[in-house]
């Protein structure tokens, strides 16, 4: 059977984070309960329409799911078990935030069979979280871990957050060594991105332009601080045993997150829910963004014929449409835009990418397509060739977005 991931969106939270630009917003119990039922519409229409698919990871993300009624979650996921067929074993992740949990919520977590937990935290300083917007302190983190490893979970990931508004290598540097202490299985720490139409971006715009542009800055941190605050967390990570294998992801041996890996390796697979992207057969799809619309289309969800300039493409390559009333964009990927997230997406993994997929991929050896820009990047010291695989040098990924530009 053909393997597919699924992602499920719950765009609810207690309130926004400063920082935030992702789809997400508070809502009532009656708006809860309806993107519920929506939900599992949604689900169950696709069940049926890919029956010869193998789900192998499951990833509940937001917004907040662990704010969205335990009970609610529980019966999302047994309509996915009802709908889908289920790899033994799969990953099945959702991410939880400090203070919207409780111990009965947890038990029916992992009673359900949710297997992998991951907790923003961000940082362990009080100060710094109510700078964020964070309805949490670092206690009651504390109190989720400690709850989540009394209840049986023995795979947890913990979101940390570095180049802070006045926030110093030492501040950072405590908030590291206190998330090693607690031994995660997994650690994700992002550098802050100041995104437009949040908070922070009024706040803290200007500064944003001048750290960037190696200026002195006001309130962030200044660009060699937050490269040093990366260098950092590189090498304490590695010596307490986790495994760099992503840009910001880091795992103890075995523990990578599957599913992410599945989106840098181009898996196919279906989002559902408010906003939700998808993947399918070099599809992207991507879902309605208004809650009204999306709860009434789901209650009458049918597909739909895929839009004309899409069409002709899908039909030389004889591709599946998932194409339905709760899209609100679809585009057939051509050849040269697989080539390139093949690339992009592959390389932001310090595994890299593999010689052989390429050519099994797309019928000609990699350096045929990329052979003059390989050379260039070799010969610069920031790409490797070596045992089938082409992958970023250190000092690569310290230039990662650079190099990844001349693939495209």
């Amino acid at each position: 059977m053909k393997e597919l991931e699924i992602y499920v969106h719950i765009p609810f939270c207690v309130k926004k984070c400063d920082y935030c630009d992702f789809l997400s917003f508070p809502a009532n119990e009656k708006t809860q309960r309806e993107y519920k039922n929506a939900l599992i519409q949604e689900i169950r229409h696709y069940g049926s329409i890919m029956k010869e698919r193998e789900v192998t990871s499951i990833f509940f993300g937001g917004g907040t799911p662990s704010w969205l009624d335990c009970d609610y979650l529980v019966q999302i996921l047994e309509a996915i078990k009802e709908s889908f067929t289920i790899r033994k074993g799969a990953e099945i992740t959702m991410e939880a935030n400090p203070g919207t949990v409780t111990e009965r919520a947890m038990k029916k977590y992992f009673q359900a069979g949710i297997n992998r937990l991951s907790i923003g935290l961000q940082s362990t300083n009080d100060d710094e979280l109510k700078l964020l917007g964070r309805i949490h302190t670092y206690d009651q983190f504390l109190k989720i871990y400690t709850m989540a490893r009394e209840c049986g979970f023995t795979n947890i990931n913990v979101d940390l957050m570095s180049g802070l508004p006045y926030q110093t290598i030492d501040k950072f540097l405590k908030s590291l060594n206190e998330v090693i202490r607690l031994k995660p299985e997994h650690v994700s720490s992002y550098s802050l991105i100041i995104e437009k139409g949040t908070p922070f971006y009024e706040r803290y715009r200007f500064d944003d332009v001048k750290q960037h542009a190696g200026m002195e800055t006001e309130y962030l941190p200044s660009e060699d601080d937050t490269y040093r605050m990366y260098k950092l967390t590189q090498s304490y990570l590695k010596e307490a045993g986790y495994m760099q294998y992503e840009t910001s992801n880091f795992a103890k041996k075995g523990l990578e997150c599957k599913h992410n890996v599945g989106y840098w390796t181009r898996k196919d697979y279906l989002g559902v829910g408010l906003g939700a992207s998808s993947l399918i057969n070099n599809i992207r799809y991507s879902n309605i963004t208004s809650i009204y619309d999306y709860v009434m289309g789901a209650m009458n969800i049918q597909l739909l014929e895929m839009p004309e300039e899409e069409k002709l493409e899908a039909q030389k390559q004889k591709l599946q449409s998932i194409y339905s009333n709760l899209h609100e964009s679809v585009h057939s990927l051509s050849v040269k835009e697989q080539i390139e997230e093949f690339m992009f997406l592959g390389l932001r993994m310090n595994a890299g990418v593999s010689r052989d997929e390429f050519q099994e991929n797309f019928g000609v050896p990699i350096e045929s397509t990329y052979g003059s820009v390989m050379d260039k990047l070799k010969k610069e010291g920031l790409l490797k060739v070596q045992a089938g695989r082409v992958f970023l040098t250190d000092k690569g990924s310290d230039l990662a977005n650079y190099c990844m530009a001349q693939f495209m």
